[in-house]
């Protein structure tokens, strides 16, 4: 059992002191993680970029997750394990529980989380009832990334923006412990954050989240192509990469990151 419990990261939402996350997918990265005291350690799909190669993150599957979950939570003693279900792995209420067990079970997540708005009510709903914590991913959805054409900020127009804001709180009355929004407008991130109980981490959506999230190796500078949201923190670091990750967390601690050219308008 971590030291961090949902329990504690809605203590931190209400109290403003900001959740810090990060992504590992094996025990090495995990264990130094942990040891930085970071908030959340995501098991991402996002593997299936900066481990396996591929241009999306369609091609990873639940072994996948399951296999990389369980490199990642044996060394978790402190941080929160929540870890991703991936494409097409929780297109009904049977489906999402089957594979939300998977990752619990086998994997050693603590939480799971998973895209989609209004469409995945019931699925939270369901899972919710059966004692699963989940995240909800809203925003640019990187399982869509075909559907939506590309990688573009969302909630841009008025009627997107509230229609987000209408599946949050859908989303959060069906059971969602927590909220992650990717690559969304400041003043829509805003809108959000007040709106919601739960904590709301974000990704590409300004500095007023309850908490940020990024990809392991975006901030440490060694991805193919880093989003302009990221920020390399390695580079100049005189600790390597533990003090690479502690300055993450004071940076995210203090709002200094992410600064305002690290946002979308």
């Amino acid at each position: 059992m971590s030291i961090v419990t949902l329990k504690k990261l809605k203590k931190m939402k209400q109290a403003g002191d900001k959740i810090t996350m990060l992504t590992a997918y094996d025990a090495s990265f995990a264990r130094l993680l942990d040891q930085q005291k970071i908030d959340v350690i995501l098991v991402g799909d996002s593997l299936g970029m900066v481990m396996q190669g591929h241009d999306s993150t369609i091609p990873v599957t639940m072994d996948d997750m399951v296999y990389h979950s369980k490199m990642v939570s044996p060394e978790c003693k402190y941080s929160l394990v929540l870890s991703d279900l991936p494409f097409m792995s929780c297109t009904s209420p049977v489906q999402a529980i089957k594979n939300a067990t998977r990752l619990m079970q086998e994997g050693g997540a603590h939480m799971v989380k998973m895209e989609g708005g209004e469409s995945q009510a019931e699925n939270v709903k369901q899972l919710a009832r059966h004692g699963v914590p989940l995240c909800a991913h809203l925003g640019l959805q990187p399982q869509s990334v075909h559907k939506l054409g590309g990688y573009f900020v969302q909630g841009r127009a008025v009627e997107i923006a509230d229609k987000m804001i209408e599946d949050a709180l859908l989303l959060q009355d069906a059971g969602a412990d927590m909220v992650l929004i990717e690559c969304v407008p400041v003043a829509l991130a805003n809108r959000l954050t007040q709106a919601l109980e739960v904590p709301v981490i974000g990704i590409g959506a300004g500095r007023s989240c309850d908490g940020q999230v990024l990809v392991l190796q975006d901030m440490l500078g060694i991805s193919k192509k880093a989003p302009r949201f990221s920020q390399d923190f390695l580079t100049g670091q005189s600790e390597g990469i533990s003090g690479a990750v502690a300055t993450y967390i004071d940076q995210v601690k203090t709002g200094a990151f992410p600064s305002d050219e690290q946002c979308f308008l």
